[in-house]
């Protein structure tokens, strides 16, 4: 008996999905469960479905598919099937299953299949988590911050943030509707905020200086930045130094 693979097609063009799911007829072992248009029906459809492999395209309204695999929880093997071929080479670097590009032959499709399915023969595992060291080459700043709420998705604008805090693992993203945790790194977030409005004050705190009220000091060498009422970050010494240079003090 053959065994079969389940995948989910995610494209926002409806020719483009069927495209993939026209090419896959001649592949019974490749189980379709869901096709989808946008991140947020991928995301809900990938925990119903827990697919063995995604076609994933990279540019797409609301959320990209980069951002989508950076929430992902589990590892899933990745065809990324696109126009652009600028993220091509990293994309292999991070072992990407395949990249093909848009437009691609049926022949070419029929390799990236035989590839994928001896992946999941021989046991190897996915790799969901390409996203960050894509990003990382490949965007100079960020302009929002995709997280996962619970089964929800939340696009937060670098606007919205109102600092960044070091949690082990991971960074939590404050702002004035809430806080949400990101699997990041502080050096990350660093290296591509924009550096005239995110300061790292502290090796535990990232702050918005346009959400910084006053700085006050706390003890010697040292200062708190009030945010509001609630909201006060200690500041190293280097921190301050570089609050003075950004913000003319």
């Amino acid at each position: 008996m053959t065994e079969s693979y389940t995948t989910i097609i995610i494209d926002d063009e409806q020719p483009a999905r069927n495209l993939v799911a026209a090419y896959l007829k001649k592949w019974a072992q490749i189980n379709v469960v869901a096709q989808c248009s946008n991140g947020f029906e991928a995301l809900k459809a990938i925990r119903d479905h827990q697919p063995q492999l995604l076609f994933l395209d990279v540019q797409m309204p609301k959320i990209t598919g980069l951002e989508l695999l950076e929430v992902l929880d589990t590892p899933v093997h990745v065809i990324f099937t696109t126009a652009y071929d600028q993220y091509a080479l990293k994309a292999f670097e991070l072992n990407a299953v395949d990249y093909l590009l848009k437009p691609f032959t049926e022949k070419r499709f029929g390799d990236a299949i035989t590839k994928v399915i001896q992946k999941i023969k021989t046991g190897e595992a996915g790799n969901s988590p390409v996203a960050e060291s894509i990003q990382t080459e490949m965007q100079e700043h960020l302009e929002r911050i995709v997280v996962k709420k619970g089964n929800k998705l939340e696009v937060i604008g670098i606007d919205d943030v109102t600092y960044l805090e070091a949690q082990e693992d991971y960074v939590m993203i404050h702002t004035a509707n809430g806080h949400f945790l990101k699997s990041k790194t502080m050096k990350f977030f660093e290296d591509h905020l924009p550096s005239n409005q995110f300061i790292r004050i502290h090796r535990s705190y990232i702050v918005n200086v346009d959400k910084i009220e006053r700085l006050e000091p706390y003890d010697k060498d040292t200062y708190m930045a009030i945010l509001n009422k609630d909201q006060k970050l200690k500041v190293s010494r280097t921190g301050y130094k570089k609050l003075r240079q950004q913000m003319n003090f």
